[in-house]
Parts: C-alpha cells; sequence; structure tokens
C-alpha cells in the first residue's frame, strides 16, 4: 500500500464537526438531526451542508476557530497516522466538513495533505455560507482519483477508510475499503469492517 485516504468526522476525529461547531452556537438539535440524514444517505450531501452551513451564520468566527482547535481525536489516530507514514504511505485527510478543522489536525496528525471545504466569514461572523472542494457526495472519489494520477499510485496500492454515505465514492477507487464505525450504507460497499473504536484496528488490513 502506498496512499492512504481518510475521513475526517468520526473517523479520525471523535464526533462531527458542524454538530460541535452548532453545539457551541446553540443550533445543536437542528444541525445534528441534518447531519443524521446526510451520513446515512438519506439527503443529498451537497443540500445538507448547505443547510447546516446557513443554521451558523452569525456565529462569531473566533468561536469556530476555537472549537475546531480543541475537536477530540478519535483514539488510535496518531498512533496509526504515525505508522502508516513510518511504513511509506502517503496519508491524506478528506472531509466534507471545513479546512479550520483539517487543516489544524492535520498539524497535529503529521498527515501529507487535508481537503475540506470552508465556512466564509466577513467582518469576524459567518455569513452562513460555504464552498471548497468537497461539497459534493462524490467529491472523495473524485479527489483521491486526481490524487492517484498526480501520485502515480494505483487502486490496488490504495486504502480508504471512512463512516459516512458520502465517503462510498472513495471507495470505488480502494482495493482497502474500511468502513469504521461506520453506518449500515457504508458497509454495505466495504471489504473491511471496524467495530471497534480504535484506529490501530486499521494497520492489521494493510500489508
Amino acid at each position: 500500500m502506498k496512499l492512504c485516504a481518510f475521513d475526517f468526522d468520526s473517523t479520525l476525529m471523535d464526533g462531527e464537526t458542524i454538530n460541535f461547531l452548532a453545539e457551541a452556537y446553540g443550533k445543536a438539535d437542528e444541525v445534528s438531526a441534518i447531519t443524521k440524514e446526510a451520513m446515512e444517505g438519506d439527503l443529498d450531501f451537497f443540500e445538507a451542508l448547505i443547510r447546516r452551513a446557513t443554521l451558523l451564520k452569525g456565529m462569531p468566527y473566533p468561536l469556530m476557530k476555537e472549537v475546531c482547535e480543541r475537536l477530540p481525536l478519535m483514539n488510535g489516530a496518531a498512533e496509526t497516522v504515525s505508522e502508516l507514514k513510518r511504513r511509506g504511505l502517503t496519508v491524506v485527510i478528506f472531509s466534507g466538513g471545513f479546512r479550520d478543522a483539517t487543516d489544524f489536525a492535520a498539524g497535529r496528525l503529521g498527515a501529507d495533505a487535508a481537503f475540506a471545504n470552508f465556512l466564509h466569514h466577513k467582518n469576524g461572523f459567518l455569513t452562513g455560507l460555504a464552498g471548497g472542494e468537497m461539497m459534493r457526495s462524490d467529491s472523495k472519489g473524485d479527489m483521491l482519483l486526481r490524487l492517484q494520477r498526480l501520485l502515480g499510485v494505483s487502486k490496488e496500492e490504495t486504502i480508504a477508510v471512512g463512516d459516512g454515505a458520502n465517503d462510498r465514492s472513495m471507495f470505488r477507487y480502494a482495493a482497502v475499503k474500511v468502513a469504521f464505525c461506520a453506518k449500515e450504507a457504508l458497509k454495505r460497499e466495504a471489504n473491511a469492517i471496524v467495530e471497534k473504536k480504535d484506529l490501530r484496528e486499521v494497520l492489521g488490513l494493510i500489508r
């Protein structure tokens, strides 16, 4: 294996970034209900992202940054990324969430790159608008294919790890498809399932 692509929310990080943001801003119930629908594959991911971003309109940007920089990493995340790097794999993070969270976590973990969206802010407050490279349900697969072409890595040399319906597109381009404490929609398309909430379990699946 030469390339490992991790989902961020509820995979490398223990929870959903947007739910943590919503809780800090007093919008937890509305946002978490939309998140649940999207992760189970019952709601178009782009639509879900836009609806949730709108609910965060008016949130102070410094508060958003603070929340993103204290998100809890998944048990075993640091050790797993470190060991993959030691074995010579390129490690990337794909997230339908936000760069303020993924860029910070990538630095902590030593990942090679992170790809995510951003919440637009103006005059110190979120505007309710969002953009980026991970807006659609098939964005992760599209980006994984681009990276494979750029790095000269084949599907047979790629592992993808995720938990939600929007991670299915990554699986199309990975030989090892790991559903980590995942929703049923993803488990159905996986060839490896980890139910223990410890990312170190993934290491045993990689040759």
